[in-house]
């Protein structure tokens, strides 16, 4: 009789806990769905951030490729060498995207401050596709990196 007895407690005792308060369910249901990823390389002296919010769909694929490479073989070379920061996004979308990217000088100058060299952000909303390629390094110049496209006629 002890064996039934325990075991049927127990599942009373659980039924009871499982219900939560009715504030629990209202919380939820109010909560906004959001996605937000950052990747910084401070050797690039890159940063890339993709945030999604109040999207009712979704279908998202971003692949990040971060380097950092210094090639010298000198302790008191800060340089990054070769450092790189890539993202290719590919996203279809019903909501708000924010889509921004940054390059900036990576040693600070005599006040602390690094120089930014360039940036730019995208912000959407509605229904959209997004395919994006962000590619930072440091160290290049103008013509050493380049990418293959055709125009629109």
């Amino acid at each position: 009789m002890k064996l039934i007895v325990f075991p049927i407690i127990f599942i009373l005792i659980s039924l009871g806990a499982a219900d939560l308060p009715v504030s629990y369910y209202q919380a939820m249901s109010k909560m906004d769905p959001a996605y937000t990823l950052c990747v910084k390389n401070y050797d690039a002296g890159a940063s890339v951030t993709e945030s999604y919010t109040d999207f009712e769909h979704l279908d998202k694929e971003t692949e990040v490729i971060s380097r950092s490479l210094n090639t010298s073989d000198n302790e008191n070379d800060y340089s990054a060498g070769n450092a790189t920061l890539e993202v290719h996004t590919n996203a279809n979308v019903v909501g708000k995207a924010h889509i921004a990217w940054q390059s900036r000088e990576i040693m600070p100058d005599g006040a602390g401050r690094h120089a930014a060299y360039s940036l730019a952000t995208e912000d959407l909303t509605g229904v959209f596709s997004i395919e994006k390629f962000i590619q930072l390094w440091s160290n290049s110049t103008i013509g050493s990196v380049s990418s293959n496209w055709l125009p629109c006629s």
